[in-house]
């Protein structure tokens, strides 16, 4: 076993004819679900969830929809850590997981109009991102096509009245008195006055709690396109935010000035060919992100070397086989999210048909690809018609980087083991019966994967359409996930519902 950082990555071991040493597959169990949809009720479009989002303690959850709110989820056994700690170093698999509960709620944008350029702008979320926290507060980022808010959740004790030292029985009239603290009480004013006055002593009979979110910083115009991504620096104090064309840089508490380390527009726009799809720092270094590009491309930038990062440190592109190229190849080529591991040296990207996982150490090709849905390739004419050839998956990996996941059509996500020779590719279904669709899924997983010894081995595996009379719905489609940072813990939004799963390690887990 090769410990690289503070993940577990295993090596490699010839045995016979195949490959040993890699875990069983994750047995996925249904957890929560919260929004769930009744039989027969119609979604509302401002409901669906946008975005998504763990915090690094793995003890918060945020999610943003197309109405603009940002909901807060907690985790609900965070306070016994001890307990917790007791349950996760047990060996043998237990009915024990992270839960979560509804923490509180708040309207993060509302719909813009655009006077100069004749444009309504979307309350959508388009993204979240959480920030570190202080004082026991919590941060957070969140961004609509146009505009980024910085958000402080705090939480305020609050004290509950119970009387204060006046007699209302001794008077009389019919006037009512509210005192200054809200509290509705009928006090009535003898004709001639009070006798004497007393100061008011307050009677407090204990404190509530209240969640109170409050704008720090607001970030605007500074992107004339419809923005894509944001991500957190590790320094703690700057954070990226990424357009079609261009990167701009921020400090978080500077909202009127912003740095553009990162420019693609061409002098005539005739000569555009490629766009930012989207970004993200290096979860160590601070002075490295990353971008990924409509033409399936990543690059790797280092912001030392010159203020506006013109030129890429790194160049990941994966070169296709001569003569395979087709009308729909650049377009289901186009990358629509990619995302560090925690050691830093891998990067996940996800485009319309497979997962790629990428070695900071090698450009040339990946070092895994995963087949994600392709009995769709046979329809790529209809979903080009339909215009769902466009739309954009995001993708995730686990805290320790053994497996990776990301979303499909008909409510569908696919689990995938990344470790050499794994045989693992899950499909489950966002519902409360996940392995439903179990039936459906090929024995043999729909993955090639690059061995240490660059010896590829190209999966010639196709998921068929109907083979077991299945049928594919691409009007629900699950396009927004999250692995939670420290436990096996999957959250997937599902039109206006979130689905929570878990999965225990095997008993016969590998040493």
């Amino acid at each position: 076993m090769l410990r690289v950082g503070s993940n577990l990555f295993l090596k490699m071991i010839p045995h016979g004819n195949g490959i040993v040493g890699a875990p069983p597959p994750l047995e996925w169990k249904f957890s929560q679900v919260f929004g769930e949809r009744a039989a027969g009720e119609e979604v509302q479009e401002v409901d669906i969830i946008s975005a998504i989002e763990f915090d690094k303690s793995g003890e918060h959850l945020a999610t943003g929809d197309r109405g603009g709110r940002v909901v807060l989820f907690e985790r609900t056994d965070g306070k016994d850590h001890a307990f917790r700690k007791d349950k996760e170093k047990m060996d043998h698999a237990i009915a024990w997981h992270p839960e979560f509960r509804y923490k509180t709620e708040f309207q993060s944008h509302e719909p813009e109009f655009d006077y100069l350029k004749s444009l309504e702008i979307e309350e959508k979320i388009n993204k979240v991102r959480w920030c570190q926290t202080a004082n026991g507060a919590l941060f957070l980022l969140s961004t609509n096509d146009k505009t980024i808010k910085y958000w402080k959740v705090q939480e305020k004790k609050v004290k509950k009245i119970c009387d204060m030292n006046l007699d209302p029985s001794a008077s009389v009239g019919n006037r009512r008195l509210v005192g200054p603290i809200g509290v509705g009480t009928d006090f009535v004013f003898p004709p001639g006055g009070f006798p004497s006055l007393h100061l008011p002593v307050v009677q407090i009979i204990g404190h509530e709690t209240n969640l109170l979110p409050r704008c720090r910083r607001v970030y605007a115009h500074a992107h004339d396109y419809h923005i894509n991504s944001i991500s957190n620096n590790s320094d703690g104090e700057t954070f990226i935010s990424a357009d079609d064309l261009r990167i701009n840089l921020w400090n978080l508490e500077i909202c009127n000035q912003s740095f553009n380390i990162v420019d693609v527009k061409p002098v005539n726009m005739e000569d555009l060919t490629e766009v930012i799809t989207s970004a993200e720092f290096h979860p160590t270094h601070c002075n490295t992100l990353a971008y990924s590009s409509s033409k399936g491309t990543i690059r790797l930038i280092d912001m030392r070397q010159s203020a506006l990062c013109d030129t890429h440190a790194k160049l990941f592109e994966e070169h296709g086989t001569p003569g395979s190229r087709s009308f729909f190849t650049e377009i289901i080529t186009s990358i629509s999210d990619i995302k560090f591991g925690t050691d830093g040296r891998h990067i996940l990207s996800r485009d319309y048909m497979t997962l790629k996982l990428w070695d900071l150490n090698m450009e040339s090709r990946p070092v895994a690809t995963f087949q994600v849905h392709e009995y769709l390739r046979p329809k790529l004419c209809d979903l080009y018609e339909n215009d769902s050839i466009f739309d954009k998956f995001e993708c995730c990996l686990s805290g320790d980087g053994l497996h990776v996941a990301t979303g499909s059509y008909s409510n569908l996500f696919r689990v995938f083991g990344t470790v050499s020779g794994s045989n693992e590719a899950t499909t489950l279904e966002a519902s409360k019966n996940p392995n439903r669709r179990q039936a459906q899924t090929p024995t043999k997983p729909s993955r090639s994967f690059t061995s240490l010894t660059r010896s590829r081995r190209r999966g010639a595996d196709v998921l068929s359409a109907d083979a077991n009379g299945g049928v594919y719905d691409f009007s629900t489609k699950l396009l927004h996930l999250a692995w939670h940072p420290t436990s096996n813990v999957l959250a997937c939004a599902a039109a206006n519902s979130l689905y929570m799963y878990y999965a225990n390690v095997p008993q016969n887990d590998a040493q």
